[in-house]
């Protein structure tokens, strides 16, 4: 698979393109991808997603600060898995901003040298938003490609959005959350040094430093499971302010079982698998240190996750 960030030159392939924001590439999205793979494979052309680098709307409103379910690391680690053969990661800026519907479409074409368009049910384009399937239908003959609409993807009678898990992760309803994606949620980042206050009750934690781009999930402690050196681990994370020994900043820690290894300063990736409980401010440090350890017996019992 190749990524690129701009227009491709060797114009002898046809492509089928998949589009969209793809945030957090949930089920309804890989519908999508797939079919735009098996579209692409029939046709003896080539599959392709299109998408930004960064979200519109940060060019459209910067005072809005985007929330992601999904670095573009991520992203395109799970594409190459997935099997597309290119991915294009084009920054969004002001002329792309000003392009009319038919304008981005009539570029997305020149550019890619596109034979086929796989959109979802409610995706839109151009200027304001203004270009919908129904324009997209009128311009594939103009403009000589084939056209697939994909139905929505259900989930308890509702459809799969990012919308929709973001709000349920924002409510640590995190299980629902995992429900519609493919992997489950995860923050990634470094390990630092914070207070150490757990390695004093036998609960060392690795202090995650997470960064402001990605959702955190609601306040709370939940059974995770921790990815170290392409080793997987249990874990126990809490998100919050540790009010029982009077914190007072947001922090996501991770008690990592049965793992005695120095990772100051290394990278980890946090799976939230399931919510254990709400976070409370103890009467004191043993209380507390009771229930860390009801916590991990907990999860001793879980399963591991199947992590693609």
């Amino acid at each position: 698979m190749k990524v690129v960030d701009g227009k491709i030159t060797n114009k002898n392939d046809e492509y089928y393109v998949a589009l969209g924001s793809f945030d957090g590439l949930h089920k309804g999205h890989l519908s999508l991808i797939h079919k735009c793979i098996e579209l692409a494979k029939e046709t003896n052309s080539k599959s392709m997603v299109f998408t930004f680098s960064n979200h519109p709307r940060t060019v459209i409103n910067p005072s809005i600060k985007m929330k992601y379910l999904m670095d573009n690391i991520e992203k395109v680690d799970i594409l190459k898995k997935e099997g597309i053969d290119k991915v294009v990661l084009r920054k969004f800026n002001k002329e792309f901003m000003e392009l009319s519907p038919e304008g981005f479409i009539k570029r997305l074409c020149n550019d890619y040298n596109i034979k086929g368009i796989v959109v979802g049910f409610n995706y839109r384009f151009g200027y304001k938003n203004l270009g919908d399937t129904n324009l997209l239908r009128e311009l594939s003959t103009k403009y000589n490609y084939r056209l697939e609409v994909i139905a929505p993807l259900l989930h308890d009678a509702d459809v799969v959005s990012s919308t929709r898990i973001r709000n349920a992760l924002k409510d640590g309803e995190i299980s629902e959350a995992n429900k519609m994606l493919t992997r489950p949620y995860s923050l990634s980042g470094i390990v630092e040094h914070g207070r150490q206050i757990g390695r004093t009750i036998g609960f060392p934690t690795a202090n995650l430093k997470f960064g402001e781009e990605k959702i955190i999930p609601n306040i709370g402690v939940y059974y995770t499971n921790v990815r170290w050196k392409n080793n997987i681990y249990k874990g126990i994370t809490s998100v919050g302010s540790n009010p029982t020994v009077n914190g007072k900043r947001l922090t996501v820690e991770t008690f990592i079982l049965d793992f005695h290894n120095d990772i100051y300063d290394d990278e980890i990736v946090v799976y939230f698998i399931e919510k254990i409980r709400n976070e409370k401010r103890f009467d004191s440090i043993d209380c507390l240190k009771e229930q860390l350890k009801k916590d991990e017996e907990y999860a001793k019992l879980k399963e591991l996750a199947v992590i693609i």
